[in-house]
């Protein structure tokens, strides 16, 4: 049996879930299940949902957010819709069903407390030995760091947003 990785994809720069989908196209072309979770982004529509409907047979998908978490007004509804989604991710961590578990923007769980980093360590340390997990957002901690078999930190260099350019259709989301 392969020994599935633990990856974080981190930083402050663009990409880390753009990575992680790209692992995900990866796996998928082997035929491969997978399910990902978001637990950050909201309600509006972005080119991630339209491309996953054609891969409903490989990709179990689920949207966990309302939105910027860091720009709510109702943290207790954001730690409730996060815990649902822990409860997702923690089944899909012992699950039979995937080959592959990405946890997309989950480091905003731990960095809000919305999650105890004790119980994500714990969860991930008991998963499934072949399973694969990708986790992405910014600030991970140390903990999950050292834990991890791959970590990449993506870094902002330069931004269009910086020189007024805003969010692109097909680009950023």
């Amino acid at each position: 049996m392969q020994k599935g990785f633990l990856s974080i994809n981190t930083g402050t720069g663009k990409g880390k879930t753009t990575a992680a989908l790209g692992q995900v196209l990866r796996a998928l072309g082997h035929d491969k299940r997978v399910c990902m979770i978001q637990f950050i982004k909201g309600s509006w529509q972005y080119g991630e949902l339209f491309s996953v409907r054609r891969f409903s047979d490989l990709l179990d998908f689920h949207v966990m957010g309302k939105g910027f978490t860091f720009l709510s007004d109702n943290l207790d509804e954001d730690r409730r819709i996060a815990q649902e989604g822990w409860a997702l991710a923690d089944k899909a961590l012992t699950s039979k069903d995937y080959f592959m578990l990405v946890l997309d923007e989950f480091t905003y769980l731990l960095k809000y407390q919305f999650l105890e980093i004790a119980t994500v360590i714990t969860a991930l340390n008991n998963r499934r030995p072949d399973l694969h997990v990708v986790i992405t957002g910014r600030d991970a901690p140390q903990a999950l760091i050292d834990m991890s078999d791959l970590v990449t930190e993506m870094k902002e260099i330069k931004h269009p947003y910086h020189s007024g350019v805003k969010a692109r259709k097909g680009i950023e989301f």
